[in-house]
């Protein structure tokens, strides 16, 4: 066998920010649902200007960001149990959040930008080499 050829035990850094991130995706989703309650029970809770190009009803972005929310903490759920399959989920919910986010940027700036830089560290730790091995 070469060097190639062998396979190595994943790192625990790999390890330790897979269950990071799966932590952190539960957290992130709550508050991500609460946002989307928070715009669902009040329109006058999120203030915009009115020259942003992406100017959607409030209303259907609290609805958004609640499925949105709810299904990333479920996935962060199921990733800090060790599904298999929570990996992939987890890396595609991370991109619809950061998507998500990028649109809500007027009505919530700095927690947009943080959730979209969150967001994009979890896509990075879940694709680390031998961070999702079963």
């Amino acid at each position: 066998m070469t060097q190639y050829e062998t396979e190595s035990a994943p790192s625990g850094w790999a390890l330790g920010g897979v269950a990071f991130a799966a932590v952190l995706m539960t957290m992130l989703g709550t508050f991500e649902a609460i946002a989307g309650l928070a715009a669902i029970l009040d329109d006058g809770f999120f203030v915009v200007g009115p020259e942003y190009t992406f100017a959607f009803d409030l209303t259907t972005w609290g609805w958004v960001h609640l499925t949105l929310g709810s299904t990333v903490a479920v996935s962060g759920a199921y990733l800090l149990a060790g599904r298999a399959w929570a990996g992939a989920v987890a890396i595609v919910l991370a991109c619809l959040t950061a998507i998500a986010n990028f649109f809500f940027l007027p009505y919530h700036p700095f927690w947009s930008i943080t959730v979209i830089a969150l967001a994009c560290w979890v896509i990075w730790s879940l694709t680390r080499p031998g961070a999702l091995r079963s």
